[in-house]
């Protein structure tokens, strides 16, 4: 009875008490310089439900005005948004990869880098338009960061670059109980959705495909064991535990001096 009790009590505190590696990138010791080339840099490529900002500027004022859009100030909802100024009008970009441009009409940029993209519209233009210069920005490229950080939410970002350390600090980081080394990335492309994990204490990140995030990203942290014991249990449950442990030691020690 004894030996039972105390392996149940061991147990039942190891969970609780049990050691966890909360430091990121841990197998880079402190006094040698790392160094990885950077080659998992993808160029993000446009897509469907994509919103571009194009603007147009060349030396005809009234080119200028034709071709480029008003400018609206964004509009509040429960997506955060790193920064706020005022955007040029989207254009959408439709289920078959068009977006609806004026003069020029439909335009499949659908597949197509920013730099396709924007020589693509330039030879469009040269007929309207003498020497443009042409730019286009993804308007609504997010990222979502959810489970065990600060603050959980979707955002947007101002730059298609971004790692997935930066989108965690946008979340104001992990909490104390996220499983900084089971870190589940969900990701969209070509009409499949794959999963992979990464263990952000281990250096091997820093190259992987996945360190930099693309459009629509999902990022789920997962908490560990004893987070999950405490949200099953309120406060007081636990403390009903842990007396009701403690008092069946008493008894076994008693029942054996008798």
């Amino acid at each position: 009875m004894k030996k039972l009790v105390l392996v149940l009590f061991v147990s039942f505190f190891s969970i609780a008490c049990s050691k966890r590696n909360l430091v990121y990138f841990s197998d880079i010791s402190t006094d040698v310089t790392f160094s990885t080339s950077i080659d998992s840099l993808v160029q993000q490529r446009i897509q469907e439900d994509d919103l571009l900002s194009i603007t147009v500027t060349s030396l005809n004022a009234e080119s200028n005005m034709l071709f480029n859009a008003g400018v609206l100030m964004p509009t509040g909802g429960t997506v955060n948004t790193v920064i706020s100024t005022p955007i040029n009008e989207s254009y959408l970009v439709d289920k078959d990869g068009f977006i609806n441009y004026p003069v020029i009409g439909k335009i499949n940029l659908k597949g197509l880098t920013k730099l396709e993209a924007v020589n693509k519209m330039a030879g469009l233009l040269d007929e309207y338009v003498q020497n443009p210069i042409i730019n286009i920005r993804i308007m609504n490229f997010k990222v979502t960061v959810l489970g065990e950080v600060q603050r959980p939410s979707s955002f947007i970002i101002p730059t298609e670059k971004v790692t997935i350390l930066e989108a965690l600090g946008l979340a104001g980081d992990m909490t104390a109980y996220g499983r900084r080394e089971n870190v589940l990335i969900i990701r969209e492309k070509d009409g499949v959705r794959n999963t992979t994990r990464l263990n952000l204490n281990d250096k091997k990140v820093l190259s992987s495909p996945y360190f930099y995030l693309q459009q629509n990203d999902v990022i789920y942290v997962e908490p560990y064991k004893t987070k999950s014991i405490q949200s099953d249990s309120n406060p007081r449950t636990f403390a009903i535990i842990t007396s009701v442990v403690s008092l069946l030691t008493i008894v076994a020690f008693q029942i054996d001096e008798w």
